[in-house]
């Protein structure tokens, strides 16, 4: 295929996430290699926060428990307001790192504080499998069997096993799109909606973003070519590739849950996740698309106090919010 012709700057950072990113220093802006990848693997084991269960109760305020899915092992971290009665909708997550790197326990607390309490969830995070470690189909599949048992045990977990939302960031995004492609074709759990926050979808490197945003974006495509080569190995790039995989593989897009995308317009993920809403319009679905202007990858997590971090938080909660309500409506 054709390499997109680049012409031109890429477009301007926001300024208050351009100084949050000047005050992390060059080392944020070293891309992935496969030369470096065991090394950033060690270092985000040593560096990365991995909550204890006691921990993410904070005192009392969340009822927290680790559980292991039978068969494959994987662990569910799951989380809830203390004192929460009757069955609570679900967010079924999944963390980022680029397929390679992140853990589940780390993104609960932020989980619990935006959301549980305001919006009377529940969350589950899915400790998945790592690439180069596991392969594709093993990252998917973890994330399909933590999704089909808590679904089978919503009485025990306090769920509602009709109001599940699955979501994720990044390569947590990817896993989550591919998730709601998995569990519509094998007639298994439906969620209300799919919650993709900048997510990782296409391995082929062939946008015009992927290339406009090389050395620029902090996640870039030398970056994500490591992450996906990581995850499919031979497989990478193949014709063939699953959409289960990739979603911007996916050539059906029909029968899905509404989703909220977003991305940053300085972001490599752009024009492939401003293409999935799209195609998802195509096909008949629903899709709120959000492309945060001048943010790059993460902008929300590296400047959480920005301004345009704040508002991004705010249009997903607000997302969640009227996806809860309309499916609540529609059980009463």
């Amino acid at each position: 295929m054709e390499t997109p012709r680049t012409d031109g700057a890429a477009p301007p950072v926001d300024p208050e996430l351009g100084r949050a990113l000047a005050a992390l220093g060059a080392a944020v802006r070293e891309p992935l290699t496969p030369e470096n990848l065991a090394a950033q693997q060690e270092q985000d084991l040593a560096t990365r926060a991995r909550p204890t269960v006691r921990e993410l109760r904070a005192d009392g305020l969340f009822e927290v428990e680790e559980l292991r899915v039978p068969g494959r092992g994987v662990t569910l971290v799951s989380a809830r307001p203390a004192g929460t009665a009757g069955p609570l909708p679900l967010l079924y997550y999944m963390h980022g790192g680029g397929m390679v790197v992140g853990n589940a326990p780390s993104v609960v607390p932020q989980l619990l504080r935006e959301w549980a309490p305001p919006l009377r969830m529940a969350v589950i995070s899915v400790e998945y499998g790592l690439a180069p470690r596991v392969r594709y189909p093993e990252p998917v599949e973890d994330c399909y069997a933590g999704l089909v048992w808590a679904a089978e045990h919503a009485h025990e977990l306090g769920i509602d096993a009709d109001r599940i939302v699955i979501g994720g960031k990044s390569a947590g995004g990817g896993l989550a799109a591919a998730l709601a492609l998995l569990t519509r074709d094998r007639g298994g759990p439906a969620p209300i909606g799919q919650l993709l926050l900048c997510p990782m979808l296409d391995d082929r490197g062939t946008t015009f973003s992927s290339h406009q945003m090389a050395g620029v974006d902090i996640w870039d495509r030398t970056s994500n070519a490591t992450g996906w080569q990581a995850l499919l190995g031979d497989r990478f790039g193949a014709p063939d590739l699953p959409p289960y995989a990739a979603p911007a593989r996916a050539t059906d897009l029909s029968g899905l849950p509404p989703a909220y995308i977003d991305v940053g317009s300085v972001e490599t993920f752009r024009d492939e996740d401003v293409a999935y809403a799209d195609a998802l319009w195509r096909a008949g679905g629903q899709a709120e698309l959000h492309v945060w202007p001048g943010a790059f990858h993460g902008f929300d997590s590296l400047a959480p106090e920005a301004a345009l971090s704040r508002d991004a938080r705010d249009a997903r909660t607000r997302w969640l919010r009227r996806v809860l309500t309309q499916s609540e409506n529609r059980e009463t």
